[in-house]
C-alpha cells in the first residue's frame, strides 16, 4: 500500500494493520507517508464466540491512546454480533472510528434489529466520533438487488449524513463474479437521491475523516 501511495505522487491516505506496540519512529514514518488510522480486524463471518470482545479490549485501548496522539482513527471490521457486544466500548472511544459494511448487521433482520438500533443511537446521541462505511452490501445481503439494505442505508443517512462514507470494497474478493463496482455505486443514488447528500458522503465527509482538508 505504501509503495502504491508513493507511486501516485499525490496526496494519499491509508489505513494500516499494525501491532499496538510499534515503535514511535515507525508511527511517525507512517504518518508522513499518509497513514491516518489502524485497522482492528475480525472476520465478518466469525461465529459468535463468548469472550472474544474481552480479548480485543487491550488492543483497542492501547491503539486508542496511540491514535489520539497522532490524530488517527480506529478502523473496525467486525461481525455484527461483535459490533453489538462492543457498542459501549465504541461509544466511549476518544478518537474517530469507522465501522465497515454498515456494522455488518445482516440486512435480512431489518433496520429494527436491536444491534442496528444501538448503532443508530450512537450516531444520533453519541460524541460524534462514530463513522459508518456504506460498503460491502453483498456481505450482509443476498436479496435481489440488495433491496433489503435500502431501509438500513436510509436510516443511517437520516441519522448522520455528515458521518457516512461510501466505498466500492473492490476487488470484492470471492464475490467478484457476483457483483461489480458500478452496480454498487448506483445503489447510493437510490439511497440518497439528493445530490447535496451524495456530495457529503462521497467528497466532504471523507475529506474530513481522512484529513484531506487542504
Amino acid at each position: 500500500m505504501l509503495d502504491a501511495m508513493r507511486e501516485l505522487r499525490a496526496p494519499c491516505r491509508g489505513i494500516v494493520d499494525i501491532g499496538e506496540n510499534l515503535p514511535e519512529r515507525e508511527l511517525e514514518r507512517l504518518h508522513a507517508a499518509g497513514v491516518r488510522g489502524v485497522r482492528i480486524n475480525v472476520s465478518p463471518v466469525q461465529p459468535r464466540a463468548p469472550g472474544l470482545a474481552a480479548t480485543l479490549l487491550p488492543r483497542i485501548r492501547r491503539l486508542e491512546g496511540r491514535c489520539a496522539e497522532l490524530g488517527w482513527q480506529l478502523d473496525f471490521l467486525l461481525p455484527g454480533w461483535l459490533t453489538d457486544e462492543l457498542m459501549e466500548v465504541l461509544a466511549s472511544l476518544k478518537v474517530n472510528f469507522t465501522l465497515a459494511h454498515f456494522g455488518m448487521f445482516l440486512a435480512r433482520e431489518g433496520a429494527g434489529q436491536a444491534g442496528f438500533q444501538h448503532l443508530l443511537s450512537i450516531l444520533k446521541n453519541g460524541n460524534g466520533r462514530c463513522w459508518i462505511k456504506l460498503t460491502g452490501v453483498y456481505r450482509m445481503s443476498i436479496a435481489p438487488g440488495f433491496a433489503d439494505v435500502a431501509p438500513m442505508a436510509r436510516a443511517l443517512i437520516e441519522a448522520a449524513p455528515d458521518r457516512l462514507v461510501w466505498g466500492s470494497d473492490y476487488p470484492h474478493l470471492s464475490f467478484a463474479d457476483k457483483v461489480g463496482s458500478a452496480e454498487l455505486f448506483n445503489l447510493l443514488g437510490r439511497w440518497a437521491p439528493d445530490s447535496a447528500t451524495r456530495k457529503r458522503i462521497l467528497v466532504d465527509n471523507p475529506a474530513k475523516l481522512y484529513d484531506f482538508q487542504e
